[in-house]
């Protein structure tokens, strides 16, 4: 029997319920004996799955690896189980996570204006009253859901501000961003209508957004804005690469935002001696351990477990392991970021840990352009429940947390919690 056979008929089984609720056992087995696996994933496509943390980084650079799902070998009819459901019909696939150079060079240009430190800087004080407010509205009654109460609607409206969808219209956004998480394990029927419903939406917005442009930009100009300015200024930006945009900055803005929330959360529930380090920090007036701290959390069970698909344009070899051209390649940052060849005692949850080269956020040209938002976010949210609520706690047992079930993130259905009443 080859190594191959051998770990083929002892590989742990993947994308199970179980798997779900923790699946680094099952990296920690992949690393060590089928660190390149391929694997029939739930909707039926085979793909390899790359676990170890330097083939994971030389992974996500290699640009023999497209982003591109034409360069896909499966059927025509088969593509669609590939991304992002709806995407294709919406004419939502010219986005940063389908595209390769120099397409994708052109628009992250465009874009990357909007997250630049000092605009993240300047959205500051609305995270915070974002923050603010959501705390707010749950902390007399001395309990709430962490994910539907707060990790959900804070990065929504934020991303909603900074597209400049109008505050009067957000709540829709919440609804269909809503459906795209509920249905990350389920039918996909629901997910591709409410990106039907989205795309337009979005044009509708682009076009009123067109119409109402002034000669020159305004202080703090809404991403949508400045994306359509850019497109009128010669950058050739069609209506649908800035749909696409827009789309993709709040589809792949808000759902990570919302597991850094509720998995760092959960993570310093758990480990209450790690949580009162960042208390007595936050007490002192100190901001290091928090910056560090998210980094970590990020680390440690991060809010994207797969990186997002590429596929192979040449045969190629990963790992020790011979990929075809055509095959679909998924590079697991969870386990990457577990890696004992790279990270000291990589289970253990440490938020002073000095080491934060970790791939929470992608490596190379696709490296998260949203990662200074996120950041920020994670920081405001996570510091601001922890001052606000000193002693807030899990309403039950850890054990009895459902996780969702899709592919591409990591994160809790619900994350119940319980403190002392706050007027």
């Amino acid at each position: 029997m080859t190594e191959h056979e051998a770990s083929a008929s002892a590989a742990p089984e993947l994308f199970t319920w179980e798997f779900a609720t923790d699946p680094y056992p099952a990296y920690a087995w992949l690393r060590e004996h089928a660190p390149v696996h391929r694997t029939r994933l739930p909707s039926g496509v085979e793909a390899w799955l790359v676990t170890r943390y330097a083939d994971a980084k030389q992974t996500l650079a290699d640009q023999r690896l497209s982003k591109n799902p034409a360069h896909h070998d499966e059927p025509a009819h088969a593509k669609g189980r590939t991304g992002i459901p709806g995407e294709r019909k919406a004419e939502l696939m010219t986005h940063l996570l389908n595209i390769d150079p120099p397409d994708h060079t052109r628009l992250r240009r465009l874009v990357s204006k909007a997250f630049t430190p000092r605009r993240v800087a300047e959205f500051a004080p609305r995270v915070q009253e974002l923050t603010d407010q959501l705390i707010a509205g749950f902390a007399a009654r001395g309990s709430a859901d962490l994910i539907h109460e707060f990790a959900f609607p804070l990065p929504i409206y934020a991303i909603c501000d900074l597209l400049g969808v109008p505050r009067e219209d957000q709540d829709d956004f919440r609804d269909w961003a809503g459906m795209m998480i509920r249905h990350g394990g389920g039918p996909r029927g629901g997910v591709a209508r409410s990106v039907k419903k989205m795309r337009g939406y979005l044009a509708e917005l682009i076009h009123r957004k067109r119409e109402a442009l002034t000669a020159e930009p305004e202080p703090g100009e809404d991403l949508i804005s400045g994306l359509i300015r850019a497109s009128d200024h010669g950058e050739h930006l069609t209506e649908n690469e800035a749909a696409a945009m827009a789309f993709i900055l709040l589809f792949a803005g808000f759902e990570t935002t919302v597991n850094l929330i509720g998995n760092g959360m959960h993570a310093l529930l758990t480990h209450p001696g790690q949580r009162a380090r960042l208390q007595a920090s936050l007490a002192a007036g100190e901001s290091g351990l928090l910056e560090t701290g998210v980094e970590e959390l990020l680390r440690y069970d991060g809010p994207v477990e797969l990186a997002t698909w590429r596929f192979a344009t040449e045969d190629v070899r990963i790992g020790g392991q011979d990929i075809a051209a055509g095959d679909p390649v998924l590079v697991v940052l969870a386990a990457a970021d577990r890696d004992p060849e790279r990270f000291q005692d990589p289970d253990t949850l440490d938020l002073s840990r000095r080491d934060l080269q970790h791939l929470g956020y992608g490596h190379g040209i696709h490296y998260c352009l949203g990662a200074p938002l996120a950041r920020l976010e994670g920081q405001t949210a996570l510091g601001t429940l922890l001052e606000r609520l000193p002693d807030i706690q899990l309403a039950g047992e850890s054990a009895d947390l459902r996780w969702r079930g899709g592919l591409i993130m990591r994160g809790l259905r619900t994350l119940p919690v319980e403190f002392t009443p706050v007027k």
